[in-house]
This record gives C-alpha cells, sequence and structure tokens, in this order.
C-alpha cells in the first residue's frame, strides 16, 4: 500500500528534515508514525498525502510514484484527519459534510447523517453552526470527513485529541471498523495507548531519522528486564519482592503466606518513546 525507499526532505539548503526513510505499509495494517515535536513526523504525513513536494527518494502509494501522479482518482481513494482540521464555522456539521463528499463520486459516498450517527454526534446539534460546536463535535466532524468518501488509505493526525475517555474508546472501536473493511490506516500520535491499543506496527522518529520499527509488543520484550514484582504477605507482614521472571518457572522461590499481585515490569510504549527519541510527550 505505501512503500518509501531512502526519503529526504530539506527546507532549504542548511534544514535537511528527512534523512533516508525506508519503510513500507501492508494493505489493511494500522500503522502508528511517532515522534516528537519537530522530528519530521509532519514532514512525512505531508509528502504520503500529496501536499508537499520536492522530497527525494521514491515514494509509492497503491504502486504508484507519487511524483507522477496528477489527477483527481488518486487522491479520491484518501481520507485525511489533520490535527487541526478546517471547517465552515457558519456551516453546520451536515452542511460541510455534504460540500465535501460532493467532490467525490456519487457511489463512492457514505451517507452524512449515518455517519454523525456512528460516531455519535448530538443530533441536537446537526443543523447548528460548527461554531457553537465543542472541541470533541468537531472532532468528531473532522472524522466524519475523512470517512464520508470510503477511502482505502486513511490518514489520522492526533485522531483522539479532544476527546473524553468514552469518546478516545469510540474513535478506536470506528478504526478498528474501518481496517476490518480493508482500508489501511497511518496514524500519528502523541497518545501512546491509542498507538499501544491500535497499531499492528509502530516507527519511531527522531530528527528526521527512522530510529525503529517493530510491533508494540516487540519493542516492549526487547526492552524489558525480565523481572517481576511481588507483593505478598510473609508472616502476617506485607513485603514487596523482586525477582527475575524465570525464577517462576518452579513456582513463587521463597517462603510466603498469600500472593497479593504479581506485575511484570515489561516497560510502557511510553518509556520506548523516551528511549528511542531521548525526549518526553509534552
Amino acid at each position: 500500500m505505501i512503500k518509501v525507499k531512502n526519503l529526504t526532505f530539506s527546507y532549504g539548503k542548511d534544514k535537511q528534515a528527512l534523512h533516508g526513510l525506508d519503510f513500507t505499509v501492508e494493505d489493511g495494517e494500522i500503522f502508528g508514525f511517532l515522534g516528537p515535536n519537530g522530528s519530521g513526523k509532519s514532514t512525512t504525513q505531508k509528502i504520503l498525502t500529496g501536499i508537499l513536494k520536492g522530497h527525494g527518494g521514491k515514494v509509492s502509494l497503491f504502486g504508484q510514484d507519487i511524483s507522477a501522479v496528477h489527477g483527481q482518482k488518486f487522491f479520491q481513494k484518501i481520507g485525511v484527519l489533520f490535527e487541526f482540521p478546517y471547517l465552515y464555522a457558519n456551516l453546520s456539521a451536515v452542511d460541510n459534510l455534504n460540500y465535501f463528499a460532493s467532490f467525490y463520486p456519487r457511489e463512492q459516498r457514505r451517507d452524512v447523517e449515518e455517519l454523525l450517527d456512528a460516531l455519535e454526534f448530538k443530533p441536537d446539534f446537526l443543523k447548528k453552526p460548527v461554531s457553537s460546536y465543542s472541541k470533541g463535535m468537531r472532532q468528531r466532524v473532522s472524522m466524519a470527513r475523512a470517512l464520508v468518501s470510503n477511502p482505502r488509505l486513511l490518514f489520522l493526525d492526533e485522531p483522539t485529541s479532544g476527546l473524553d475517555p468514552s469518546g478516545a474508546v469510540l474513535f478506536r472501536k470506528i478504526i478498528e471498523q474501518e481496517r476490518k473493511k480493508g482500508t489501511t490506516v497511518f496514524v500519528t500520535t502523541h497518545n501512546m495507548v491509542d498507538a499501544d491499543l491500535l497499531c499492528d506496527r509502530v516507527a519511531f522518529i527522531s530528527s528526521g531519522n527512522l530510529v525503529a520499527l517493530d510491533t508494540p509488543k516487540r519493542l516492549k520484550e526487547k526492552n524489558s528486564n525480565r523481572r517481576v514484582v511481588i507483593d505478598c504477605l510473609v508472616r502476617g507482614q506485607r513485603e514487596t519482592r523482586t525477582i527475575e521472571a524465570p525464577e517462576l518457572e518452579a513456582g513463587i522461590p521463597f517462603a510466603h503466606d498469600e500472593i497479593i499481585s504479581i506485575h511484570s515490569q515489561e516497560p510502557t510504549l511510553e518509556d520506548m518513546f523516551i528511549q528511542y527519541t531521548g525526549r518526553g510527550l509534552s
């Protein structure tokens, strides 16, 4: 679906933003592209969506070199949710979506009100102007805009931004449903919970270089210290003990009255973000 080979890009002579990126995204995959602000994440996404021209190396989508693509048909296969999406503030959700849907063939479009209903948009606001919406409501309209054309390839930039926890769960469910239909999803996010729960694979980018690429599970396993923390009662007193994971194969290796809890010390994806990029998520 997406093939990137030796991708480079510079903003002028002295500011190289990308240094020879290589990665592929398979059909039907949810791929996370993660990195701190200024790492080259947005530059890469703008190149992939055809917004930014003048890159070096090769980028192909749907088997076509993006540098040679000129035409509506190619871009009608793509849906994009921008971090700061543009909606017409004086128009309603329905009017915004009907307008954006008009750029696509009628047989390709989804029903606007059904889509908003699936995204749990408040029905009382369907005909009210976007200027009266909360951030979470605008995010729902923006997601509907990305999905209204039934895209084969979906680019999502901070998809759960502005949503409460139940809204974030709903969006992850919607994204999974799209994948089940065969849609390929390219996600950029600072939300490591989203990345961990959603993505088949994640890539970390730092200072324009790809520094790691694997499944979230394998990345965490590679960097695990393989220790286990055990909370237990010993002679009536609560104690916490740390042991090497292989020691558990033969059972708890010390006398105890009761086991309260056992936790692995496997790192989180946020730990991996900091390790690979050298920066936190703030």
